[in-house]
C-alpha cells in the first residue's frame, strides 16, 4: 500500500525576541497574525535575545523557558510581553505571579529562576542570534533571511509571509 501524500513540513518562523522589549509587544500582533494564517504550517520558535539595557530580560528569558517546560509557552511570552512596564518595576516577582495567573507550577518558576536550569539554553540563543546579525529584538530569521523589527515592524509581517509562502509552494 503507498503512503498517502506525505505531510508538510512546516516553514520556520524563528523569533529573536526579548520579553521586556516594547517593540516585541508591538510584535506580537504580527505574531498572532501570522499563526491564524498558517496555523500548523509555520512552526514559531521563539529565540532569547535578552539586552543588556533591560535588566530583568535574562531572568524573563529563563522563565519562558520554564513555561515551554510547563506547556504554555507563547501564552506566557504574550501575558508578560503585555506587561512590560511592570515588569520594569517588578522584575523576577512578576515573572513567577504571572505564571500562577495562567495556572503553571508558580513555584517550580521560582526554583527555576533560583538554580539556572535554563540559563545555557538563553545563552545558546544569544550566541547565535550574535553569531548571525541579531543586534536587536525582535529579529525574525526565515527562509535564511533576517528581518530586523528593531528599528522599524513597517511591512515585516509581509515580507515574513512571502517567504513562507515561497516555502510552502517548494514544497508543494
Amino acid at each position: 500500500m503507498s503512503d498517502p501524500s506525505p505531510a508538510l513540513t512546516p516553514a520556520v518562523l524563528d523569533v529573536w525576541c526579548e520579553l521586556q522589549c516594547p517593540d516585541c509587544r508591538t510584535a506580537l500582533d504580527d505574531l498572532r497574525a501570522l499563526r491564524e494564517r498558517y496555523g500548523d504550517r509555520l512552526e514559531l520558535r521563539l529565540r532569547h535575545f535578552p539586552l543588556e539595557k533591560h535588566k530583568h530580560a535574562f531572568a524573563a528569558a529563563q522563565a519562558a523557558e520554564e513555561a515551554a517546560e510547563q506547556g504554555k509557552l507563547w501564552p506566557y511570552v504574550e501575558a508578560v510581553l503585555g506587561r512590560v512596564a511592570e515588569l520594569d518595576r517588578r522584575g523576577e516577582s512578576l515573572l513567577v505571579s504571572v505564571a500562577g495567573e495562567l495556572g503553571l507550577d508558580a513555584e517550580e518558576f521560582d526554583t527555576a529562576l533560583i538554580d539556572g536550569r535554563h540559563i545555557l539554553i538563553v545563552d545558546a540563543d544569544q550566541a547565535e542570534g550574535k553569531a548571525i546579525g541579531v543586534t536587536g529584538t525582535p529579529t525574525y530569521v526565515v527562509g535564511g533571511e533576517r528581518l530586523d523589527g528593531g528599528k522599524s515592524q513597517e511591512g515585516l509581517r509581509e515580507r515574513v509571509e512571502q517567504i513562507v509562502d515561497r516555502l510552502l509552494a517548494e514544497q508543494g
